[in-house]
């Protein structure tokens, strides 16, 4: 629990500095934003928000680094076996997205708003990388995992599920015609699941909610309240999230494969220009504080 609550806290502080940092930088340069190409170069801060500027130049350099840097920590724990036991591989990736969404934030900001040429092709696959990200995420929170955040099979969710009835028995110590009746309830599956996903889901839900009532009813009949009556309801809301969650292992891990088909493609042509770009850069002498 104490666990949780400061893994809450950590995504918590990383979101917020995300979102400070965006609307800080886009108020501290709202004005010069806001005017036109030719109109900047009379503009007070152009000597430092442009792209060639002191902070301008400095936030496509910061960004740049947290992008590659996010890529490749992750890179090394996901693939590499001696950094296997460093950490969890799900907050390896939370720390992985919040350096790929902040760093295109100042990558943004370096550009000044303005795009062209080569570096445009960068920056748009830059944006594919960030929008396909958040779909990746989403469809990763859908797989079942370990803790340590490794992806789960359907014999390891099969496993868990059989803890329900151990926990029930020996934990609980409940009787045989509760423990019966609670098993028949959560294992009932959904009559008729027609129409189109949005129906299908609207159906589950309904049908999710009726089973936790009916198990509600069963544990008040039998007299079963206080703390062991929340305990029991907490693995009977795991249960049926493990059933939901069988229900899309297989799409969720096909999707996960496409999804892998447009996100490196995206990644890599983003990364191959950003190094053409700070080659060329470099090259013409531009050189920021060093």
């Amino acid at each position: 629990m104490k666990h949780s609550y400061t893994h809450r806290i950590y995504i918590g502080l990383l979101s917020v500095i995300v979102v400070i940092t965006t609307f800080y930088l886009g108020y501290l340069g709202f004005n010069y934003y806001s005017l036109g190409i030719e109109d900047r170069f009379f503009h007070p801060d152009n000597q430092s928000l442009k792209s060639s500027g002191l902070l301008g130049h400095g936030f496509g350099i910061v960004g740049s680094l947290m992008i590659v840097l996010g890529v490749a920590m992750y890179m090394l724990r996901k693939r590499i076996r001696k950094f296997a036991r460093i950490g969890l591989l799900s907050h390896w990736l939370e720390f992985h997205i919040f350096l790929c969404i902040l760093g295109p934030v100042l990558v943004l900001y370096h550009t000044a708003f303005k795009f062209g040429g080569l570096v445009a092709v960068s920056f748009w696959s830059m944006v594919a990388v960030v929008l396909s990200g958040v779909i990746g995420r989403y469809i990763y929170l859908q797989i079942p995992r370990t803790i340590e955040g490794d992806e789960m099979n359907l014999n390891e969710i099969n496993l868990l599920k059989d803890e329900l009835t151990k926990q029930l028995t020996v934990i609980y110590n409940l009787d045989e015609s509760v423990l019966e009746a609670i098993l028949q309830a959560v294992k009932k599956r959904p009559d008729r699941l027609g129409g189109n996903m949005i129906q299908r889901s609207i159906a589950k839900f309904k049908f999710e909610r009726k089973t936790i009532k009916e198990v509600k009813s069963i544990l008040r009949q039998k007299n079963i309240t206080g703390k062991i009556f929340k305990q029991v309801m907490a693995l009977i809301r795991n249960e049926i999230n493990l059933n939901r969650k069988i229900d899309r292992l297989l799409t969720m891990q096909n999707l996960f494969k496409y999804w892998h088909v447009a996100h490196l493609p995206f990644a890599i042509l983003m990364l191959i220009i950003m190094i053409v770009h700070v080659i060329v850069t470099v090259t013409f002498g531009a050189r920021w504080i060093f």
